[in-house]
């Protein structure tokens, strides 16, 4: 490794100025950054950094939370085709289960490859263009937008989408750590505004037909591949959905948000580094319950209304969203108080989308991305509020 560094710092000499490809300097430090450790300190006395936490570690940590979701994600791909198409009707053997996994893993990877290269290749333009390092951001939202999207949409929408959520949404606003919105979540709800019929349906959920030519197996007579929350919010009677059902995640719906044990796991880590706020998840789990059981109890008498207040809380991609996507330090609350009132607009939000709102089903992407609209001024006035009270003091 040392033999390496050498050569690697070396080779870095063409990149600085006058070198070169002083011209892709950009390029060579975002590689840098992400093998190496700086070596180097501040020369000003009592600058220097007292932790080994950074945004790159950070970035890092969250994508390990992941792994579980999308290890279990490209296993239910192939376990929602099998079923559909009638190869289950005798059981889950050894040979079906790799067969299930290794079907998942070929139709995924395409998606992160779209997503990464599309992403970071304009995160390096921007990057080169302005002069400035490469950020970490993208890593974390890269990995996540698959996970959050059906696995039928197509390729090329999904590059569109990545290209439309990156420009739009995060680099006219200054780059990472300058975002208002979260940046995978735009490029979902861009998706979803733009071609619903490759976000919503029957069959945009369950990979029929062959995967790079394997397995063109068609579905049964009667096959139906709807999630939980679209049947609900069409009065129709949920199939598949008791509590130990939906909390293993094995039924159709977006890659990475079915299986709750999985994100359970990714929670804990998140929680264990610090990486991200407690009160933000509880915040959004209390409210979207509490809200959940006053439309039991006092709400219209429809399929949705009536869904237990626990199992709104395990179904869709309520906790997958309150985990991975309000935590996001940049476009959420910064104040310890403003925490537990973010966390709760978008628990209430969630909940009164799916309930009162058939035509979006689902409601986790809506709330928090309306959360992020107000998180500015909900950390402005509890700062407010500090302020006046240590005035009258």
């Amino acid at each position: 490794m040392e033999k390496f560094y050498k050569f690697w710092k070396k080779f870095g000499e063409n990149f600085q100025e006058g070198g070169k490809f002083e011209k892709l300097s950009s390029f060579y430090d975002a590689f840098d950054t992400f093998l190496f450790t700086p070596t180097t300190t501040a020369k000003k006395v009592g600058a220097q950094i007292h932790d080994g936490s950074d945004s790159k570690r950070t970035m890092i940590i969250v994508v390990l939370a992941l792994i579980p979701c999308l290890l279990f994600g490209m296993f239910n791909v192939g376990y929602q085709h099998l079923l559909a198409t009638g190869q289950l009707a005798c059981g889950m053997t050894c040979a079906l289960w790799w067969k299930a996994l290794g079907f998942g893993v070929l139709a995924i990877i395409p998606f992160y490859l779209v997503s990464y290269i599309v992403g970071l290749g304009i995160e390096f333009i921007v990057a080169q263009i302005k002069h400035e390092e490469v950020a970490e951001g993208y890593l974390v939202t890269g990995f996540i937008l698959p996970l959050i999207l059906p696995i039928n949409t197509p390729l090329w929408q999904v590059a569109i989408a990545t290209a439309f959520a990156v420009i739009f949404a995060k680099e006219v606003f200054g780059g990472t750590g300058y975002n208002i919105f979260n940046v995978a979540l735009i490029a979902r709800a861009f998706l979803f505004f733009a071609y619903p019929a490759s976000m919503t349906g029957d069959s945009v959920f369950v990979r029929l037909g062959s995967t790079w030519g394997w397995d063109g197996a068609t579905a049964i007579d009667g096959w139906s591949g709807a999630t939980t929350l679209t049947q609900l919010g069409t009065g129709m009677a949920a199939e598949n959905a008791s509590f130990w059902e939906t909390f293993n995640g094995l039924m159709p719906g977006c890659v990475g948000e079915t299986c709750v044990w999985a994100i359970l796991i990714g929670a804990v880590l998140l929680l264990m580094t610090g990486v991200a706020s407690w009160k933000v998840m509880l915040s959004i789990l209390a409210t979207a319950g509490v809200t959940a059981a006053l439309f039991n109890a006092f709400g219209p008498d429809t399929a949705i209304a009536n869904y237990p207040w626990y199992m709104h809380l395990i179904s869709g991609g309520l906790l997958f969203g309150a985990v991975f996507m309000a935590t996001d330090p940049v476009t959420g609350a910064r104040t310890e108080c403003g925490k537990w009132i973010y966390g709760a607009l978008i628990g209430f939000m969630v909940i009164l989308v799916r309930v009162l709102n058939p035509g979006f089903p689902e409601g986790m992407m809506l709330a928090i991305l309306l959360g992020n609209a107000f998180a500015p001024l909900i950390d402005w006035c509890v700062v407010r509020r500090n302020v006046k009270h240590r005035m009258n003091r």
